[in-house]
């Protein structure tokens, strides 16, 4: 637990400080965020699979480029569309080397992390944009509010099959207390739109719960405990971001259909 705390003074001041700048900052950090994320992925996934490396990292580039510098969803599918080619092209000349399998991890990577982190970008470039902290405060503050709901009266046990340690009471925990941060927040910066806040609280603490236990049913399956040990106490940068890659998009639909329809 000390780790984790500490880990989480140092990076907080940083991920305040990217948010704050936004722009050419913020797109820049995720950039790197994605890389690191995409390679610890590549590297858990080595024992099973043989990834696209390259093409993996460029297309997480171009991807994250577009979606920064384009809100037409045209482009991003042209993107996908391409990509699905050229990992094809790739196999046709490396047909020794990579198998359809090989492929189809290769493009669930591209989608997993550089896309559905993208909506971050997205959603700083839209009105009411201050919500871009409810990313991160539905998904570490149900993190955080499970595990302490878990450790005092964690009974009965969640997916054992997957994550033993997870329960019922701290998932339950996790999205009441979700739920009031997510309006704390909305009190002071999204006075008008409190229900729609709520809303988010609640659903952006279930979907980073299923994101958290997806990344564990993918390291179970390749037989890693954590993606990597960048970050004392948390594992990886993906280990850290798994709940996140699933709240992003989550609530920049709820944003651009309803809070700025």
């Amino acid at each position: 637990m000390l780790k984790r705390i500490v880990s989480a003074v140092i990076g907080l001041p940083f991920l305040l400080a990217v948010i704050i700048a936004g722009e050419t900052l913020l797109f820049i950090a995720f950039l790197v965020i994605s890389l690191i994320a995409l390679w610890e992925f590549y590297n858990g996934c080595k024992s099973k699979f043989t990834p696209m490396e390259t093409a993996g990292y460029t297309g997480s580039i171009i991807i994250l480029t577009v979606m920064n510098f384009t809100l037409q969803l045209s482009y991003i599918l042209m993107l996908f569309s391409i990509l699905v080619i050229i990992l094809n092209i790739i196999k046709l000349i490396h047909n020794n080397k990579y198998n359809f399998v090989d492929i189809s991890i290769t493009l669930y990577s591209l989608v997993y992390i550089p896309f559905l982190l993208g909506h971050i970008l997205l959603i700083s470039k839209q009105p009411n944009n201050i919500i871009i902290w409810l990313v991160f405060i539905t998904a570490w503050g149900t993190d955080t509010l499970a595990y302490f709901s878990g450790y005092l009266f964690g009974r009965r046990e969640l997916c054992p099959s997957i994550s033993p340690k997870k329960t019922i009471e701290g998932a339950i925990g996790g999205t009441l207390g979700s739920m009031v941060v997510s309006l704390i927040f909305g009190y002071f910066f999204l006075r008008d739109h409190l229900f729609v806040v709520a809303l988010i609280g609640i659903l952006g603490s279930v979907v980073a719960q299923i994101g958290d236990l997806s990344a564990s049913l993918i390291k179970r399956y390749i037989g890693i405990k954590d993606f990597g040990n960048i970050m004392p106490g948390h594992g990886g940068i993906l280990d850290r971001f798994d709940s996140i890659l699933f709240t992003a998009p989550i609530i920049y639909y709820i944003l651009i259909f309803i809070i700025n329809r």
